[in-house]
């Protein structure tokens, strides 16, 4: 794809009417109101700036891009002055060169002219004006009052503020305010005194800014830069790529000397994020080539034995004979796979693959069952599909945002930003969460209705809120006539208008006030664009599918699917665990989210692939840990997933683990899963491979290699070779054919392929023939996709997990901003310097009831087990609810969450554990043996 990266000055403004004018004699055609700094820009005539960026709006403080209009006085600043029809502008005359070089003289006066020896020599917007506008000479010396001696600001450890280079143009303070939406930064003083300050002259650590990296791309000098470009020098390639966290799937340029990583630069037209970032995708890249990394395999007979490294060829081998070896012995359903939600659709796809024609078994499974498999049920059976609805620019049209147990500033930071910045323009925002979460209350953004419901009852919640809608008349008759299936429709009315699920009749129970509900739906249903969007505090439940379902219900009933600005839209937790899902994941369904049991669909694979297909669904996951407690599920292939640390009650699943005879572990990392590996094959970093990523609005993203893989093979590339030596035929090339063997034979991605990708830059399926050639952003517009809408009874049932006198209070868990999952990859970078360990928010008023103190180690103590904590007291907290992260394996935070799961799909409940908590002064039983564990697996490791 060919890259512009020209910056036309301002904004660019859709859908005004056309107006034309003439630039330096040029005739030129631009919307009115378009600055003329970018009609100028857009016609191929460039003019000086230095404040002015196409990603922030006009500012007009350089002075540096004046122009001449017929028929006006003065000099116009370009980027403040709108095209208007008729007008004659110049931008080249002898005075405007003269007011530049004036305005250029003054502002180098205060600027060390170190240019040579500038680690911004080269990528520095002041020194490429400065020559633009001709400035040979300063006459105003540097022996009077200056800021060349100003001290610089180290503490971040991503990037540094030297204000001696700083020329004051805003464009940071802009970035932080405009683009990202956290205001940390500020212009303190004034006149000769103003200088961009972070906080309240803080230091950048110290202060408010989330590392996001906006106002680091937005300064034109080397105020604020990169510590890597300081020590590595500038890049000299760049390679498009997708981010390799969440959902979000923000585009990057990856800019490399070599193949050494020297910064990753958030690309301005990638579609997901438009040029911006957060702190993990933009600078928390290191871990790709840590010290830490596997880079060769190794096998050993048991988990009591030293590891023995050895070649490909060697692994590979050993690999496939076990495998046989077991499935001789106990039969072909004994062995299975687990696809990762880390790695390509293309790598995922070959998995599932692998294990139903190489293994002959359905047996496959994805971390989406512990996270978002209640949404593919839930979205299935109401809408025919299982994916979000709308696209992330949709929420820019939307009047009312409703937030269900999800935290998008620490989970989905860029599109919090969005969603921030939609707030403050106007929108109304309503936060359904247990605690007060940064949406609920911070500056510019505040909730006009959090509900703080108790853990477990969200079912309650969503039932009142469509009693609310249902019995004051709020239904959208119109739209459920026309797009709704009319008996459930019917069903469902007389359901929720019964008064047991009034929000009265639930008050007590959700601990919501009624009041509260009743405003909250009023709001929702009056829209007149109302979105939702969701979290894993709606998927992690025991009745995860039917809050899925009773979402799907209240945003039908109100009209609020199939446009613009509503939608129901999962917030996907890790980079492709839509893809994941989408390519066949899952033991009941093969590519497309079709059942393995239609024989239609099974002979399409059948002859593509050249083997018989068994057309009985596999194991899930914890079924595979079921089986293999019990003794009849041998063999594991675990592929960049770390089941230890990330699924419920760690002890069972560690058990699991030891009693099969093969445990195979493709990752990165030495995680806490490898420990009770037999093999682990290196595996490969977003850096290292070609292939696809689907984020969680259904858009597929290029991933591009940017340097060659740390250990020889791309995770694709030891797919293919296990499926030669099990005696599966793989013939692919490049990642490129492997997805057009998913285009022929998945009709939602029958119009993606890697030329319409390089050429559009992304694509959103379903892609098809009957779809736009970018695909689809708004899905079910004029009818869904299983025809009718189609409501479903959500009657609520309490959660088997309550509170007791021994264990009197609810855990929930959640991520945080500069951590992410099971830390495999943040923990290895700077990351750690903001959240070094796990630990437990609870409420003051709890915490003086137990004698504990801000900082205290506490005992977590669940009926699954225990663990010990560093105590955080925060009015966040309701009382009687804790709260904490799963990023660091010592935690052990799953040690205490339980077996319970959605009824439906198997998800974990990890949202609602009873628990208690007391002040304790030594870790706990299961610590102190994970240390020990871990300490003799190393010692085998070396």
């Amino acid at each position: 794809m060919k890259l512009d990266e020209t910056d036309h000055g301002t904004p660019a403004l859709e859908g005004a009417t056309m107006v034309e004018l003439s630039i330096d004699g040029q005739h030129v055609r631009v919307p009115a109101g378009t600055s003329l700094m970018r009609a100028a820009s857009l016609a191929g005539i460039p003019v000086p700036k230095l404040c002015a960026t196409d990603s922030l709006q006009a500012f007009g403080a350089c002075r540096l891009c004046l122009v001449e209009v017929d028929g006006r006085k003065g000099y116009p600043a370009s980027c403040t002055t709108p095209a208007e029809a008729g007008m004659c502008v110049r931008t080249q005359t002898q005075k405007l060169q003269q007011l530049r070089r004036n305005v250029m003289e003054l502002t180098i006066s205060d600027h060390p002219l170190d240019c040579l020896s500038c680690s911004a020599n080269g990528d520095c917007e002041l020194q490429t004006q400065a020559g633009v506008v001709g400035l040979r000479a300063q006459r105003y010396g540097w022996e009077g009052k200056n800021h060349l001696a100003d001290a610089v600001d180290d503490s971040n450890p991503y990037f540094r503020y030297d204000p001696s280079k700083c020329i004051v143009c805003s464009r940071c303070v802009r970035a932080c305010e405009e683009t990202q939406g956290t205001f940390a930064l500020t212009i303190s003083g004034r006149g000769f005194d103003a200088r961009v300050s972070a906080g309240q002259n803080e230091s950048f650590l110290a202060s408010d800014c989330v590392s996001c990296g906006a106002c680091v791309q937005a300064c034109p000098t080397a105020t604020l830069q990169e510590k890597s470009v300081i020590e590595l020098g500038l890049p000299t390639r760049s390679v498009l790529t997708t981010c390799a966290y969440c959902g979000v799937g923000c585009g990057f340029k990856a800019e490399l000397k070599g193949s050494t990583v020297v910064r990753m630069t958030p690309w301005k037209d990638g579609q997901a994020n438009e040029g911006h970032a957060c702190v993990k995708g933009r600078f928390a890249w290191g871990y790709a080539t840590h010290k830490d990394r596997l880079t060769q395999p190794m096998i050993r007979a048991s988990i009591q034995e030293p590891w023995r490294a050895v070649s490909w060829d060697e692994a590979i081998a050993h690999t496939a004979a076990e495998f046989r070896r077991i499935q001789a012995r106990y039969g072909k359903d004994a062995v299975g796979g687990i696809t990762s939600s880390r790695c390509t659709n293309e790598e995922t796809y070959l998995v599932q693959k692998l294990v139903r024609a190489a293994f002959g078994t359905n047996n496959v499974d994805t971390c989406a069952r512990v996270c978002h498999s209640p949404t593919g049920y839930g979205l299935g059976q109401a809408f025919g599909t299982s994916a979000g609805t709308q696209d992330f620019k949709s929420v820019a049209q939307a009047d009312v945002i409703v937030v269900i147990g999800a935290n998008p500033p620490d989970a989905h930071p860029v599109f919090a930003s969005r969603l921030k910045r939609r707030v403050r323009q106007g929108a109304k925002l309503v936060v359904i969460d247990p605690r007060r979460t940064e949406l609920v209350s911070s500056p510019h953004v505040r909730a006009a209705h959090h509900l703080a419901l108790r853990p477990g009852t969200n079912v309650a919640v969503i039932n009142a809120l469509a009693h609310v809608v249902v019995t004051e008349g709020l239904v959208n008759e119109a739209y459920v006539a026309e797009r709704c299936d009319t008996p459930s429709f019917a069903a469902w009315r007389a359901f929720v208008s019964q008064p047991e699920n009034s929000p009265e009749a639930f008050e007590q129970e959700t601990g919501v006030p009624a009041a509260e509900i009743r405003a909250a739906a009023r709001l929702y249903a009056q829209g007149p664009n109302s979105a939702i969007y969701y979290g894993l505090g709606v998927t992690e439940h025991a009745q995860g599918s039917t809050m899925v379902m009773g979402i799907a219900n209240l945003a039908m009933a109100c009209g609020m699917v199939g446009r613009e600005g509503v939608g129901v839209n999962p917030l996907r937790g890790q980079n492709n665990v839509q893809g994941a899902c989408d390519m066949g994941s899952f033991p009941h369904e093969l590519p497309g989210y079709r059942h393995v049991s239609d024989s239609t669909v099974r002979a399409s694979f059948e002859a593509a692939w050249g083997v018989e297909l068994s057309p009985e669904p596999g194991l899930r996951i914890p079924n595979m840990f079921d089986a293999a407690r019990s003794g009849s599920f041998k063999a594991i292939y675990i592929q960049g997933e770390d089941l230890v640390q990330s699924d419920p009650d760690t002890q069972q699943v560690a058990a699991a683990l030891s009693a099969m005879e093969l445990v195979v572990v493709q990752d990165l990392f030495f995680n806490e899963t490898a420990q009770y590996a037999h093999v682990l094959l290196p595996g490969a970093s977003f850096l290292e491979k070609d292939g696809t990523f689907t984020n969680a609005e259904r858009r597929i993203s290029r991933v591009r290699k940017a340097m060659p893989p740390l250990a020889g093979l791309a995770d694709w590339e030891v797919t293919l070779k296990l499926a030669h030596a099990l005696g599966l035929p793989m013939h692919y090339a490049h990642p490129g054919e492997i997805m057009d063997e998913i285009a022929r034979l998945t009709p939602s991605f029958a119009g993606v392929s890697y030329e319409k990708l390089d050429r559009l830059g992304s694509l959103q399926w379903p892609c098809h023939a009957g779809t736009p050639e970018g695909g689809t952003n708004c899905m079910h517009v004029g009818g869904f996709v299983r025809g009718k809408g189609r409501f479903f009874n959500t009657q609520y049932l309490p959660t088997e997990e309550r509170t007791s006198r021994r264990f009197p209070l609810l855990l929930t868990t959640g991520r945080i901003l500069s951590q992410y999952n099971v830390g495999a990859q943040t923990r290895r970078t700077a990351n750690s310097q903001w959240h070094a360990e796990d630990l437990l928010d609870l409420h003051p008023h709890d915490a003086e009831q137990r004698g504990i103190a801000d900082g205290d180690w506490v005992g977590v103590s669940s009926r699954a087990g225990q663990t010990v904590l560093r105590a955080r007291l925060t009015e966040r907290m309701n009382p009687g609810v804790v709260w904490t992260t799963f990023h660091f394996p010592e935690s052990g935070a799953n040690v205490i969450t339980t077996d319970s799961s959605d009824w439906a799909t198997n998800c974990p409940e990890y949202k609602v554990t009873a628990v208690q908590v007391e002040k304790v002064l030594q870790l706990s039983d299961w610590q102190r043996a994970h240390l020990e564990r871990l300490k003799r697996q190393r010692e085998l490791m070396a």
